[in-house]
């Protein structure tokens, strides 16, 4: 399973998943073990608010993603990519993942004006 982590630094999770440029890439076994995670800088035009999916995606193939925030409209696009969506106020990444295999992962933190901002911006949104 290969889950990826929003993260503007390498080392902490972080939001907003549609607009993240920084990407840590977990390979985790069946077994649950996991190594160092690779890192993925998307180019301006890969990142998922802009990405138009008429080719390949450097982050094709991923099961997971876990950020800080995502908007509904990007929530619904990764749904129809087959890719689960886990929000959460966790910051350290290994922490996360691990969380998210054992279902135990911390829900996010409220933030009524970013989910306000998120909804403005998703009734502008191609990815509907």
């Amino acid at each position: 399973m290969r889950v990826a982590i929003a993260s503007s630094d390498y080392t902490k999770v972080s939001g907003h998943a549609g607009r993240a440029r920084k990407w840590l890439l977990f390979d985790v076994s069946e077994d649950g073990s996991m190594g160092a995670p690779s890192r993925v800088e998307l180019e301006a035009e890969m990142v998922f608010h802009y990405f138009e999916h008429d080719r390949p995606h450097p982050l094709d193939g991923i099961h997971a993603i876990i950020a800080h925030s995502a908007g509904e409209g990007f929530l619904k696009h990764m749904e129809k990519r087959g890719i689960t969506v886990a929000l959460t106020a966790e910051t350290d990444a290994v922490k996360a993942v691990a969380g998210y295999l054992a279902e135990t992962l911390s829900p996010p933190k409220p933030r009524p004006i970013g989910a306000l901002l998120c909804k403005t911006l998703d009734l502008f949104s191609k990815h509907k």
